[in-house]
């Protein structure tokens, strides 16, 4: 609950906030896995800026509308203040001109779509990672 919350207090008939659960990314080696697991299902890497209010705004943004199954696609979460060389890798292995925020969708080991800043939460994730539709 955030202090504003705490201190206003919302109605109990607001909507509780959903818990997202992101799988940390801090090294060349869970990419390389990332890339790997890309061949069963596809997986998406979200690069933030801790240090933009904009990338934090876009990442709140993309938490509360994201709306597919954990089955359908590995999420990742990159802090990539913390570990730049794992951006630099990120766009190098892929040829994908860094952004923050950024979000990349791999399928079978190569880059399916990748936007950044507002156009993210106007994927539509869920037909894309259902459908399959890239």
């Amino acid at each position: 609950m955030s202090l504003f919350n705490k201190i206003f207090k919302t109605s109990p008939n607001s909507e509780p906030e959903k818990e997202f659960h992101w799988q940390e990314l801090k090294t060349e080696e869970q990419l390389e896995n990332i890339t790997e697991q890309s061949h069963e299902k596809p997986q998406l890497i979200f690069k933030h800026s801790t240090r933009c209010g904009i990338s934090r705004m876009v990442k709140t943004q993309f938490e509360r509308n994201y709306d597919v199954d954990p089955q359908d696609a590995g999420v990742h979460y990159l802090d990539l203040i913390a570990f730049r060389e794992v951006s630099n890798s990120i766009a190098n292995k892929f040829d994908v001109i860094h952004e923050s925020p950024q979000l990349i969708i791999l399928k079978n080991g190569k880059v399916q779509k990748h936007e950044s800043h507002g156009a993210i939460n106007d994927l539509p994730l869920k037909q894309i990672i259902e459908k399959q539709v890239f």
